[in-house]
């Protein structure tokens, strides 16, 4: 077998349960592949795998905890959820700038255990000790979990819920993941909670995914479903009519940066600083070539999306 064709094999999610030792190689060859298709520079700046720049951070957050000695536990504690590939790392990367915010990453090994949180203890102990103005953690993997998670660390907690465009966000799944999508939507068919695809969707969420054949569905309309079924459980949780959860449009956040990060630091009750968003170039969405989603798919697509971005309008109005 080619080297390529090794590395793209042991790119893919695995189809069932694995072991440590095999995740860990996974995880190693995984990033192999990554390197390769997408550049080492941009696996290094996406996941901050440049030992410098963590360092710097690192200093810069202990300067400030020792100018200004807050006592631990008043930090306000924000959750980062959604779907991957909606550009929560863009988000978290802005915040992470700022030496007054304390940032777990779902790589976090204290928080994390293959990107799900480790406990409701490990969660709120972190909370707990922080020190900073703000504990910014992500959970994506956990995002069904949102309504139980701002319960569990008190009033003061608040959730940003990330969504962007259906084809774009599936073009980049896709190219990173391969048939990832495909695993993910039979896990919602399958009422499948041993992985967190599967977990805490509506009988009418299930019967959907079941409505579907995904033995011929290709990978990119299955990302576009399960774009469907996620955001879905934003409305399902009772999210929308939620005060201490607000929609974030990754494609509005890129096309107008400052404007967007000044929404949001706004719903944190946090001072808007240009460098939070220093790091983003504005941009509109890639008018990229279709994918060929499946014609019912792209009108759940399409009736999401104008959902989403009514919620968002009367969430603006408050």
């Amino acid at each position: 077998m080619a080297k390529g064709d090794l590395l793209d094999r042991w790119s893919q999610p695995p189809t069932g349960p694995e072991s440590r030792p095999r995740y860990l190689l996974r995880k190693v060859l995984r990033h192999a592949y990554w390197a390769r298709t997408e550049g080492f520079h941009r696996l290094v700046e996406e996941d901050r795998l440049d030992p410098r720049e963590r360092i710097r951070t690192a200093v810069a957050k202990a300067r400030w905890r020792r100018a200004n000695p807050l006592k631990p536990g008043t930090a306000r504690p924000v959750f980062v959820v959604g779907l991957q590939r909606s550009g929560t790392n863009m988000l978290m990367r802005g915040f992470d700038e700022d030496p007054s915010v304390e940032v777990h990453n779902e790589n976090d090994g204290a928080l994390f255990e293959r990107f799900q949180l480790r406990s409701d203890d490990s969660l709120t102990r972190v909370v707990r000790n922080s020190r900073h103005r703000l504990v910014l953690i992500k959970p994506i993997c956990d995002s069904q979990r949102t309504d139980d998670l701002l319960d569990l660390v008190g009033a003061n907690a608040r959730a940003l819920w990330v969504y962007r465009n259906a084809e774009d966000r599936a073009r980049s799944e896709v190219s990173k993941f391969g048939q990832a999508p495909l695993i993910a939507v039979r896990a919602v068919a399958e009422g499948d909670e041993s992985r967190w695809q599967g977990r805490r969707h509506s009988s009418s969420s299930i019967a959907l995914a079941r409505s579907f054949d995904l033995t011929t569905m290709s990978p990119h309309s299955a990302s576009a479903l399960f774009w469907v079924l996620r955001n879905q459980q934003f409305f399902d949780l009772g999210l929308d009519a939620r005060d201490d959860v607000i929609l974030v449009s990754y494609d509005d956040f890129a096309a107008r940066p400052a404007d967007e990060m000044r929404r949001v630091c706004a719903f944190l009750g946090f001072p808007y600083s240009p460098a939070l968003c220093a790091h983003v170039e504005a941009r509109e969405s890639h008018g990229r070539e279709s994918l060929g989603i499946d014609p019912r798919v792209a009108e759940l697509v399409s009736a999401m999306t104008n959902r989403l971005e009514q919620a968002r309008r009367h969430q603006e109005q408050r």
